[in-house]
C-alpha cells in the first residue's frame, strides 16, 4: 500500500554522458558517488515509499545545486542574458557547484572552461528531468493524502576534505538536515532522530549539513510538504578505497528498513486522523 513518501537519490548515478571528458581518474570520479544509497533504502520502498534516483553521476550535473549556481569561471565566453543571471554560492566558491570545478582539493574536473552551450544542454536534458521527476511524485502523493514527507538520501565521506566545511571536525554517523527547523515540521525530525539513536548510532541536526537545493525547494511544512536531508557516513556501510560494501551493510539496511517501517506507521496513523504535520 502506497504511503506519502518519496525518496530521493541524486548522487546515486554514476553515468557519464557520450563524449564527456574530465581530468578526473574513475577513482577519483567515484568520490563524488554517493554508493548504494537506493540498496540501503529499499525497505522504504517495500513499506510503500516511492524512490526517484538519479542515473547521471554529480559530476556532470549536481541535482542538488540550484539552476543558477554556476562558478563564472566554469563559463567559457558570455553566459547568455536570456538564460537568466548566474548566482554562484558558496558551492560554487568550494568548486562544487551546478557544475563541478574540482573533483578533490586542488584537482580541476576539466582542462578548462565549458562553452554555455554545454552547460544548458546538460540543465535540459539531465537536471529539469530529474526535478520534474521528483516534482512530479511529491505533487501526486500530496493531492492524494492532502500532505506529503520527502527524505533526500545522501552518503558523505568519513573524514572532511578541504572542500567540506568541517575540515578536522569528527564527523557523526548520519545528519539530519532540515534548514534548522523550517523545512519539516520538528515532529518528523524528531521521529527519525528518536529511531535512529535507537539502533545506537550518532546523530547531529544540521551540522554540518543543513540541507541542499533540494529540501529548499520541496520543504514548506505550513503546505503539508515536509523535507529532511539525511546523510549516511560511508565508514558505516562501505570500504572507501574500494568503493565495495563491507561487512556492516547489511546491519545498516536493516536499521534503515526499521526505521522505513516506523515513518511508514506513523503516516497512515497521520492520515488517517487527517494530519499534514
Amino acid at each position: 500500500m502506497a504511503i506519502p513518501l518519496v525518496l530521493d537519490s541524486p548522487h546515486n548515478g554514476t553515468a557519464l554522458p557520450p563524449g564527456f571528458e574530465t581530468l578526473a581518474t574513475r577513482e577519483q570520479q567515484l568520490t563524488a558517488w554517493d554508493a548504494f544509497i537506493p540498496d540501503l533504502w529499499c525497505g522504504a520502498v517495500d513499506a510503500g515509499a516511492s524512490l526517484v534516483e538519479a542515473t547521471f553521476a554529480r559530476i556532470v550535473i549536481d541535482p542538488n545545486r540550484a539552476v543558477d549556481d554556476i562558478d563564472p569561471d566554469m563559463v567559457d565566453g558570455a553566459w547568455p542574458l536570456a538564460w537568466g543571471k548566474l548566482a554562484p554560492t558558496r558551492y560554487s566558491a568550494r568548486g562544487m557547484g551546478l557544475i563541478r570545478k574540482l573533483i578533490l582539493p586542488g584537482l580541476p574536473m576539466y582542462a578548462g572552461p565549458l562553452p554555455p552551450q554545454e552547460i544548458h544542454r546538460r540543465i535540459d536534458t539531465l537536471y529539469t528531468p530529474y526535478h520534474c521527476a521528483l516534482a512530479d511524485r511529491l505533487d501526486a502523493l500530496h493531492a492524494r493524502f492532502g500532505a506529503v514527507w520527502h527524505i533526500n538520501a545522501h552518503s558523505m565521506k568519513s573524514q572532511a576534505n578541504a572542500m567540506n566545511i568541517d575540515l578536522g571536525q569528527p564527523r557523526p554517523d548520519m545528519v539530519l538536515g532540515d534548514l534548522d527547523g523550517t523545512s519539516a515540521a520538528a515532529g518528523f525530525t524528531d521521529l527519525v532522530e528518536r529511531e535512529l539513536r535507537a539502533c545506537g548510532y550518532s546523530v547531529a541536526r544540521n551540522q554540518p549539513y543543513k540541507g541542499g537545493d533540494i529540501v529548499r525547494r520541496h520543504g514548506h511544512p505550513a503546505r503539508g510538504r515536509h523535507s529532511l536531508q539525511i546523510e549516511i557516513n560511508r565508514a558505516l556501510y562501505m570500504d572507501e578505497a574500494r568503493f565495495e560494501p563491507s561487512p556492516g551493510f547489511d546491519a545498516l539496511q536493516r536499521n534503515l528498513t526499521g526505521l522505513a517501517r516506523a515513518i511508514a506507521t506513523d503516516l497512515r496513523a497521520r492520515t488517517r486522523s487527517g494530519q499534514n504535520s
